[in-house]
């Protein structure tokens, strides 16, 4: 995958280009800064015992990887299998970390989450 250049200097600045991979529930990958990734690796380390199952899908599946001289970054198959990622993805910017989805996948889970009802939390928003 190559980074676009917006977030490529973003994520220079904040990790080196040193990023970490893992799974997220709803079908795409979190790309983490390697600073955020431990922070939030630090976060799941702190919850109790019943909490096994998530830390294991989150630390386990996690992979160092790093944003080459050409901008790229290697995706393992595993983790581009899990998220279905095939030929057109995307990469979006969620505050301190970034998600990558299969175009197709996303497109679909955008009109799942289009077909609900608006969460009372972003209700109250002015856009």
């Amino acid at each position: 995958m190559t980074v676009p250049a917006r977030q490529r200097d973003v994520l220079g600045a904040l990790s080196g280009q040193q990023l970490t991979l893992t799974q997220h529930p709803v079908g795409c990958l979190l790309v983490f800064p390697r600073p955020a990734w431990e922070a939030f690796r630090a976060q799941l380390m702190t919850l109790p015992m019943e909490a096994d199952g998530w830390r294991r899908f989150f630390i386990g599946s996690a992979v160092d990887v790093e944003v080459d001289s050409a901008a790229r970054v290697l995706v393992p198959p595993e983790l581009r299998a899990m998220a279905g990622l095939d030929k057109d993805v995307l990469l979006l910017g969620m505050g301190k970390r970034l998600e990558l989805w299969d175009a197709a996948r996303y497109a679909a889970h955008q009109a799942q989450v289009m077909a609900g009802a608006m969460p009372d939390a972003i209700k109250g928003f002015v856009f």
